[in-house]
């Protein structure tokens, strides 16, 4: 399974990469090889200055070794091996229309002192986070999730729709990152999914990142904008960051597991502000943002 999957991930890099090329049209990606002194390494794709992406990067990597002894700590397990791989995507467009989106569907595997493996499961996602809300755009993004979940078990895009907005969620701001999409971690073997199932799951899931989020880009990426909406993009940007340095479980993670610092901090944007104490104007398009983020919505 961890082959498998590894393969996968290896050609969906390529398919996502590609494509985004061709969206930008100016940019490519810049990649970078690495290797992980405990065992495994990576392939990182960084964008930058593009014509539609100011930053983004799709990484793939492959660890194993001896789990940490803090994340031993974390599973409850003593002198545990351990194997995970897994594809993480963050892309920050320049144009304050077009949403940033994050996704990322990974696999582990955690093994005796006989080299067994004692747990396996598979984890991931796909999430919206939009500056300004159209709707229609929310709509499109939440539909393909589910169309995607259907086939596999009509209770999944509900089930992880809800844990997308819980899990994403800056509980000092009391407000959503962005509008969500799925979560879904600890996906194990069981009487109704076995690891196969879960597999063709979470491939699905997988395939249908490019046509949530592209034809989003084509529809905004050459809407003119102002300089206040590029600002208020930025201070949104702020929030991302504190998300992802305060609550995130998967930073956290790579930096436990001494994890290619380049690699996890490349979700960050280039550009963000903190500004004091602000607030969007009433009845403004911004303010309409906050109040879904502070209200979760069900979009199909």
């Amino acid at each position: 399974m961890k082959d498998k999957f590894f393969n996968y991930i290896h050609q969906l890099q390529d398919t996502i990469t590609s494509k985004l090329e061709d969206v930008d049209g100016k940019a490519k990606f810049q990649e970078d090889l690495w290797e992980r002194p405990e065992g495994g390494g990576g392939r990182t794709r960084v964008i930058e200055h593009g014509n539609v992406f100011e930053k983004g990067g799709v990484n793939i990597s492959g660890v194993h070794g001896k789990l940490p002894d803090s994340m031993q700590k974390y599973f409850g397990v003593e002198d545990a091996d351990f194997f995970a791989c897994g594809l993480s995507l963050v892309l920050h467009p320049t144009n304050p229309m077009v949403p940033t989106v994050h996704a990322n569907w990974r696999y582990f595997e955690m093994y005796d002192q006989d080299g067994k493996i004692v747990d396996q499961w598979f984890g991931g996602g796909q999430d919206l986070t939009p500056y300004y809300l159209f709707e229609v755009d929310a709509k499109h993004f939440h539909q393909t999730c589910k169309t995607a979940c259907d086939p596999h078990n009509v209770e999944f895009y509900k089930k992880y729709k809800a844990r997308c907005d819980e899990y994403f969620y800056n509980a000092h701001r009391n407000e959503g990152r962005g509008i969500g999409g799925l979560f879904f971690d600890y996906c194990k073997a069981s009487e109704e999914m076995s690891m196969q199932n879960w597999y063709d799951f979470v491939t699905e899931v997988g395939n249908s990142f490019l046509e949530a989020y592209v034809p989003i880009v084509e529809k905004r990426k050459d809407i003119k904008y102002t300089k206040q909406q590029r600002d208020w993009q930025e201070i949104r940007r702020g929030r991302y960051v504190e998300f992802n340095l305060v609550h995130d479980k998967g930073t956290l993670f790579g930096l436990k597991t001494n994890g290619r610092i380049e690699s996890i901090l490349m979700s960050l944007p280039p550009h963000v502000q903190w500004v004091y104490d602000h607030h969007p104007e009433k009845g403004s398009e911004e303010e309409k943002l906050i109040e879904v983020l502070q209200n979760p919505v069900d979009w199909v």
